[in-house]
C-alpha cells in the first residue's frame, strides 16, 4: 500500500517505551529496544497536532506493520520536575512568553503501540480519510453487513488469546468467567496505565457468538447488568473511581467482532464517543427491557471510512 507522505528515520534521542508489541522474542538485547529499533519507516498514514500523535507505516523484520506514536498526558504530579528542565525562551512580548522545555528522558516518554504483521485492512483504518454517515435497516445488515462481518472481518484471534489468558494475563483487572454471563475486564491497549486522565478498559464478553450489537436482545441482559454492576464495582476497587466518573458504551459499528464493552473516564474525550457511534450502556440495557427485539429491529447511523470496504458493499447494493 504507497504511504501517504515519506519520512526518514526516527531520532535517536526519541524515548519509546513499547507498549505491545508482537513476537517480541530477541537473544541480543531488551525485546522493546530491539524491536522497535528494526522497525524501517515507509510514511505517515495519519498525523495529529491536538492529539499529540502519529500513525507509521513501514516494516518490522520484513513484514508489513504500524507503530502508533502518542505523546503521554503531562499529570500534575510531574509539573514541578517538568518546570526544572532545561529551558530555551522562543519568544517575549509584553506579558507574554514561550519556552521550550528540555525535559529529562523520563518524562519524555512516547507511548508507543505496534500492529505486526499488519494486513491492508490495518492500513486502511488508520490512514486518514474521509468519513459518511450510512443508515443500516435491519435488511441492510442481513444483506450487507453481516455477509461482510462473517466474511471479512478484522481478525480477532487477539482477543481469543485474551479470554484463553494465552495473551496478557497479567493485565487482567477482573474475571468472570462464566460462559454465558461473564466477561474479562482488561486495560484497553490505547491507555499506558501511568495517569487516571485518559482511563480506558474494555469488557470482553465470553458467549463467542455475539458480534456487535446487533446480536443483542432482552436474553442478553443479565450478561449486560452483569458487566455493568461487576465492571464499575471492579473500577471503583482498584482506581478508587466512582460510577458517576464513568462513561460505559458500546460502538456501532465495533472496531472488531467481538462484543465488547468500552468504560471510559468521563472527563476524556476520548475518540469514538460522539453521537453517531456511541451507545450508552444504561441505554442499551433499558431499550432491551422494553423490546426485546430493539437492536434486531433498529435503523443504525454510523460512520465509515472513504475506503472502508464495508462501505464498497453498501455502494454496490445501492444504499450509499
Amino acid at each position: 500500500m504507497a504511504a501517504s507522505q515519506k519520512v526518514g528515520e526516527l531520532s535517536p534521542q526519541t524515548v519509546i517505551r513499547l507498549e505491545t508489541l508482537q513476537n517480541p522474542e530477541n537473544e541480543d538485547g531488551p525485546p522493546a529496544k530491539k524491536s522497535v529499533s528494526h522497525f524501517k519507516v515507509e510514511g505517515i498514514l495519519r498525523e495529529s497536532a491536538r492529539e499529540k500523535s502519529i500513525f507509521v507505516q513501514g516494516k518490522l523484520d520484513e513484514q508489513e506493520a504500524i507503530i502508533i506514536l502518542e505523546k503521554t498526558p503531562i499529570t500534575q504530579a510531574v509539573v514541578p520536575e517538568l518546570l526544572l528542565s532545561t529551558q530555551v525562551l522562543e519568544m517575549k512580548n509584553d506579558i507574554y512568553s514561550t519556552y521550550h522545555l528540555q525535559p529529562p528522558p523520563n518524562l519524555n516518554e512516547i507511548k508507543t503501540t505496534v500492529i505486526c504483521p499488519a494486513t491492508e485492512k490495518h492500513f486502511k483504518k488508520y490512514l486518514r480519510q474521509e468519513v459518511f454517515l450510512i443508515e443500516e435497516t435491519e435488511d441492510d445488515y442481513q444483506s450487507i453487513t453481516r455477509p461482510y462481518i462473517i466474511t471479512k472481518g478484522l481478525s480477532v484471534e487477539w482477543v481469543n488469546n485474551i479470554l484463553e489468558k494465552k495473551s496478557e494475563a497479567d493485565r487482567i483487572i477482573f474475571d468472570d468467567p462464566d460462559p454465558q454471563f461473564g466477561f474479562i475486564l482488561i486495560p484497553d491497549f490505547k491507555w499506558d496505565q501511568k495517569q487516571m486522565d485518559n482511563l480506558h478498559l474494555i469488557a470482553i464478553v465470553y458467549p463467542p457468538d455475539l458480534k456487535s450489537l446487533r446480536d443483542l436482545t432482552s436474553y442478553h441482559l443479565p450478561l449486560l447488568i452483569n458487566i455493568r454492576e461487576k465492571g464499575l464495582k471492579a473500577i471503583a476497587k482498584r482506581y478508587n473511581i466512582p460510577a458517576s466518573k464513568l462513561r460505559v458504551l458500546l460502538h456501532y459499528q465495533p472496531s472488531y467482532y467481538h462484543l465488547h464493552v468500552h468504560f471510559i473516564l468521563l472527563d476524556y474525550d476520548a475518540p469514538g464517543c460522539g453521537a453517531e457511534r456511541a451507545h450508552l450502556l444504561s441505554d442499551v440495557i433499558q431499550n432491551l427491557q422494553i423490546n426485546s427485539n430493539y437492536y434486531r429491529k433498529h435503523t443504525f447511523t454510523f460512520p465509515l471510512l472513504a475506503n472502508d470496504a464495508l462501505l464498497s458493499k453498501f455502494k454496490e447494493a445501492g444504499r450509499f
